[in-house]
């Protein structure tokens, strides 16, 4: 039995009446600790202070604020909120796009409004004795300890069978964090033989699709959308698989029904404007990015990306046809934004100047279009962190167009010096240029590079070393080689590496420290830096 009086309450609505009559039925069930709050970024504010049992959470709170599902999203990255708590989505709409919308973020529960007393309390009683019976699982995931989720979901199924299903999805997470895939594949298709549920297609999907198996990971997927068609997250996955198999087209097409399923989602809409942009479907892609940036004011997720990429679909969406006024208001409006919002990044500061310098002379004013231009050049100059690949190769294309070679040379030239070793890049680049000093520039660095790896693999520690050092000193700003060679002198070095060593690894991080968050390196980064530098 629920003990209301030792339990703390967080009621988070904009509207005065559903806080005060919500509050009167806690009181009436014997709650002493209360608290309100009428936005989103006031419940966070208070969240980060104080540790709350129950969280009764607003879906909608106004125009121009953070809506539930953004709270939720919030509070679990930031780790405000204990897995212990229970949390409930309110709404007074029962829409499938507000309904699907609220519980892809997985809140314990969704009430409906009006409710009374007694509804309110059976569903948190309900949630309550769910909560108990999994403590030790969920203490556990609070102390990010796979191994202790797998254990305590042991535990929990020695007090009973019916137990059991209750463990499964813990016991799936914690296998996947622990990189034990083949167990859990043998987990997750035997749970499918039994009992087929969303997440677990879900999860079977990604597994394949991580370990390259996207023909069986389609499979998976087309079965999971034939016996759940609501669910957002199948198409999502099943959109990467087929991404991954080049069928682009088909992958969008799935991404716009799970937009029509869900449409709040930024993330989604912001992976279904790219998508679209690279189909060359600019009313798509305008139209998606649209929505993720008017969706991205208030959440975390808001990204500078998703303005440059409308700009980028409405200017293409145009091609050959000028911007009439209304495009070009939006196109200043969404530019605006970026160079207001992020003074400090230079790299969005010289991509924001070429996109608005293209937009003027599409628009017929090539004159303010130069002067821009010159402007990003010399922001150019001065910058010291490294564009992602997409980035450089739109800035580069932008600047041959505004008749600016040397320049846009000069970008491919530290594309190639950083990314060089890519294949796929060089394709990429070999479609702008045909300049050798471009082509040619990491040549030699990338052939040492590739005999360090083999004899890395080899256990060759100190012969790879020192073909890493050459190549680094051919290319400093090459991000695979500079990670190569800390990852080689950390191996040498032992658990207490030599002052010199550690210097080495500094200077190499060092020179990729401008290394984009985007890029799938970054993770390898971050963790050598944190062992070289200490955070």
């Amino acid at each position: 039995m629920l003990q209301y009086g030792q339990k703390s309450f967080l009621i988070v609505d904009d509207f005065t009446d559903f806080r005060t009559s919500t509050r009167s039925m806690l009181r009436e069930l014997g709650v002493r600790d209360v608290d309100t709050a009428d936005s989103g970024e006031q419940a966070l504010r208070m969240c980060a202070q104080k540790r709350y049992d129950v969280i009764l959470q607003d879906f909608h709170l106004g125009d121009g604020k953070k809506n539930g599902q953004q709270v939720l999203e919030d509070l679990i990255l930031d780790k405000h909120i204990s897995h212990e708590c229970i949390f409930i989505m309110v709404t007074a709409e029962s829409s499938q796009a507000i309904v699907l919308s609220a519980i892809e973020h997985e809140p314990d529960a969704y009430l409906t409004k009006p409710f009374n007393r007694v509804g309110l309390a059976q569903r948190v009683e309900k949630l309550y004795q769910r909560k108990t019976l999994l403590k030790p699982i969920l203490q556990a995931l609070d102390r990010s300890r796979p191994a202790e989720v797998l254990g305590a979901c042991a535990g929990l199924c020695q007090k009973g069978p019916r137990l059991a299903p209750l463990c499964l999805r813990y016991r799936a997470d914690a296998l996947r964090n622990l990189n034990r895939f083949e167990e859990l594949e043998k987990f997750l298709k035997a749970i499918l033989a039994s009992r087929p549920q969303p997440w677990v297609y879900a999860a079977l999907g990604a597994l394949m699709h991580k370990r390259g198996q996207n023909a069986q990971a389609q499979g998976v997927y087309e079965q999971a959308l034939k016996a759940f068609p609501i669910m957002p997250g199948l198409y999502d996955g099943m959109a990467e698989v087929l991404v991954a198999q080049g069928d682009t087209r088909r992958a969008q097409n799935l991404l716009e029904e799970a937009v029509r399923l869900s449409p709040l989602s930024v993330r989604r809409q912001s992976t279904l404007g790219k998508l679209a942009l690279e189909n060359e479907d600019f009313e798509s892609a305008s139209k998606a990015f649209r929505h993720a940036v008017n969706q991205g004011q208030s959440s975390r997720y808001k990204d500078a990306e998703n303005n440059l990429g409308l700009v980028q679909a409405l200017m293409s969406k145009n091609a050959g046809f000028g911007l009439d006024a209304r495009t070009r208001v939006e196109i200043n409006t969404t530019l605006s934004e970026v160079a207001k919002e992020n003074p400090e990044d230079q790299g969005l500061q010289v991509r924001a100047r070429m996109m608005k310098a293209a937009s003027l002379q599409q628009a017929g004013d090539p004159e303010t279009a130069a002067k821009l231009t010159e402007q990003a050049i010399q922001r150019l100059d001065k910058m010291n962190q490294f564009f992602s690949v997409d980035s450089a190769l739109t800035v580069a294309a932008q600047l041959q167009a505004m008749g600016q070679e040397a320049a846009a040379i000069g970008v491919l030239k530290s594309c190639v010096e950083s990314y060089g070793d890519d294949p796929k890049v060089m394709e990429k680049v070999g479609k702008l240029t045909d300049d050798p000093s471009v082509l040619n520039a990491i040549t030699e660095a990338v052939t040492l590079n590739r005999q360090g790896v083999r004899s890395y693999q080899g256990g060759q520690l100190g012969e790879a070393l020192q073909l890493f050092r050459k190549a680094l000193g051919l290319q400093p700003k090459n991000i695979s080689i500079a990670l190569n060679t800390a990852q080689a002198l950390l191996r040498i070095g032992g658990d207490n590496p030599q002052p010199a060593i550690m210097q080495e690894c500094q200077d190499a991080l060092t020179s990729v420290a401008g290394i984009p968050a985007s890029d799938n390196r970054y993770d390898r980064y971050r963790k050598l830096h944190i062992r070289v530098f200490g955070a």
